[in-house]
């Protein structure tokens, strides 16, 4: 769906620039013109740049859970009895 389109950026656009690391709604507006001719399109890019925000969160929790969950290939530390 379009968000401003006086410069044709897409919501699509706006969740690329956050994987790619934009953190801010300032740092989308620099990359992508958003809001950079009428303004209308500020308040709905805000709001797709937090939902892109929250779902990149989520997918990184997920990632960091199925990590934890995973067995360690290697001898951890706590698994090592004490020689005395």
């Amino acid at each position: 769906m379009y968000v401003c389109i006086c410069h044709a950026v897409t919501d699509r656009d706006i969740h690329q620039a956050v994987d790619t690391g934009a953190s801010s709604v300032e740092m989308i507006c620099d990359r992508l013109n958003v809001s950079t001719n009428c303004g209308q399109c500020l308040e709905r890019a805000r709001e797709v740049f937090d939902e892109a925000i929250a779902q990149g969160n989520t997918a990184m929790e997920a990632t960091a859970m199925a990590r934890k969950n995973q067995a360690c290939p290697l001898p951890c530390y706590s698994d090592r009895r004490q020689v005395s």
